[in-house]
């Protein structure tokens, strides 16, 4: 069981959940929880017990001096913050960790307890993939949804992939089972530029979550940072014949294709955020 701090009661609670490993490519989905950690300023309430569900060979303690000198040992765990933001009419529940090793069910079961616990309402997991996709483009994101009226109320899917899954796709399975309304956001990374981080993925899943929400969301640097990391990889790209080739045939690609990202209610989604983002600024 994973003990909290004392907390106040909180106000109809979204879980917004991202894991760090295979189901997070270039850290975009862990980095959009670590910027509304930071941005929030939300309060760690408590951590799952590591010694049950972490290989310390695989995910290695580290040590380190802290701001008083200190010397600290951290554990590979997940944790639990709350956040409480004043452009929302509801509280947040943050859960950062990392893909466990063992025990994957009952790790799921813990977390979802706690989360119940604090009276969850509903749950959003982050997730990130390499895909064959063009840096210089928006960058694609799926949702699906586990009920209809998610479904039909955010134009999402309900999801039919078969294959192997991680712990997002676990632990969304397990908030089925549970009947706790979940959606789930997946960005698509350029699979050339894989290493984290990605602040253009970050970007695009944020916005989502702005959609889902219905609230302007904290941008802080991602928009500088996402533009930053593009011109860097143009540059890498202008250095490479084979790669500037190869990201012009996934332009092409990418162009022709029939993509949510250049439809009309795409484009009026988009223009209705930049709309509630004004008024609120």
């Amino acid at each position: 069981m994973i003990e909290f701090d004392d907390v106040q009661d909180l106000v109809s609670p979204v879980v917004i959940a991202a894991f760090e490993g295979w189901n997070d490519a270039a850290d975009a989905a862990s980095g959009l929880v670590d910027h509304l950690i930071e941005q929030w300023k939300a309060e760690v309430i408590g951590a799952i017990d590591p010694e049950e569900f972490y290989d310390f060979q695989v995910n290695r303690p580290v040590i380190g001096t802290d701001l008083h000198g200190h010397r600290r040992l951290t554990w590979p765990t997940t944790r639990i913050a709350v956040a409480r933001p004043a452009e929302l009419d509801r509280d947040v529940i943050l859960v950062r960790g990392i893909e466990p090793n063992m025990k994957w069910r009952q790790f799921c079961a813990e977390l979802l307890a706690a989360c119940d616990d604090l009276g969850a309402e509903l749950v959003v997991t982050l997730g990130a993939l390499l895909a064959d996709t063009p840096h210089t483009r928006p960058i694609p994101v799926t949702g699906t949804a586990s009920e209809p009226e998610l479904v039909d109320r955010l134009d999402l899917e309900q999801s039919t992939y078969e294959g192997p899954t991680g712990i997002v796709g676990v632990f969304n399975d397990a908030c089925t089972q549970l009947d706790i309304p979940a959606v789930s956001y997946w960005a698509a990374v350029p699979h050339y530029v894989a290493q984290p981080p990605c602040p253009k993925a970050t970007l695009a899943l944020l916005g989502h979550l702005e959609e889902l929400l219905q609230a302007p969301m904290p941008l802080g640097e991602l928009p500088e940072d996402a533009k930053a990391w593009e011109r860097g990889v143009d540059e890498l790209a202008a250095e490479d014949e084979d790669v500037a080739d190869y990201v012009r045939a996934l332009e092409e690609t990418r162009d022709t294709a029939d993509l949510p990202e250049a439809s009309g209610e795409a484009i009026a989604r988009e223009f209705e955020r930049y709309l509630k983002r004004r008024d609120t600024d």
